[in-house]
């Protein structure tokens, strides 16, 4: 039985890059924070594998019809597979990495203190 908090993704290391779409509208104050937010978990935590392509829907209107966004800011992970969409600011770090698939290999053993 595993006493883990969460569930095992299994090995993250072998991905080579996780690609994401943040779809944006005019860089509100809401979407810049989710930038922020998303660009600081991807340095710290996914280092140079993540790949992140902002989207203004105001300047791609159609990018928005295509891919179904209902809400802004969203994030779709593309790769790897499967695809995710998040919606929010990205704050809660753990639950983005949840969503994302990956574990770090520090989220599932002991920290030292």
């Amino acid at each position: 039985m595993s006493t883990k908090a969460h569930p095992d993704y299994g090995n993250t290391n072998g991905v080579k890059e996780w690609n994401l779409r943040l779809f944006v509208t005019d860089w509100t104050p809401r979407c810049v924070v989710a930038f922020k937010n998303l660009n600081r978990i991807c340095e710290e935590r996914l280092k140079d594998k993540c790949k992140i392509e902002v989207i203004d829907l105001l300047e791609k209107p159609e990018m928005a019809r295509q891919e179904q966004i209902v809400a802004i800011p969203t994030l779709m992970k593309t790769s790897p597979k499967p695809e995710k969409i998040m919606i929010g600011d990205f704050s809660n770090e753990d639950r983005v990495l949840k969503a994302l698939g990956f574990e770090s290999p520090s989220r599932s053993s002991s920290k030292e203190v």
